[in-house]
């Protein structure tokens, strides 16, 4: 069995205006390539008493050699400031939100499409009922 991670946070700033607390995270983890974020969430949450859920990490790296990874962690009060706060894009990966069907090429082409109608006929142009 792999051996288990120890996970140290740095710069810890509690965000008010944002409504999350905010920190470096370090994870060594000798023995393993690296650790699952779902893992790291919930150790986090777990740490800071808090659901993991609304525990956000990201931007984490690996250094050379190994058994050693930096990353950022954001922890929300309540499911409805990560919802205002945190960028789609985020949201997306938490599974919070969908991701916009079809490639961007597709979705230009149908909102330039959309431009050159009006009323009823551009609702169905772009494909809303």
């Amino acid at each position: 069995m792999a051996e288990e991670a120890t996970i140290r946070t740095r710069k810890f700033k509690l965000n008010p205006l944002l409504k999350r607390k905010q920190m470096v995270v370090e994870v060594v983890h000798h023995g393993r390539p690296n650790v699952p974020k779902s893992e790291l969430a919930e150790k986090i949450a777990k740490m800071y008493k808090a659901d993991p859920t609304v525990v956000v990490l990201y931007g984490f790296r690996s250094k050379f050699g190994g058994g050693y990874s930096n990353g950022f962690a954001l922890i929300y009060d309540d499911l409805a400031s990560l919802k205002e706060f945190e960028p789609n894009y985020r949201q997306i990966r938490l599974g919070l939100k969908k991701q916009p069907e079809g490639s961007s090429k597709q979705r230009k082409e149908r909102k330039n499409r959309a431009k050159k109608l009006k009323g009823t006929a551009k609702n169905k142009a772009a494909g809303k009922k």
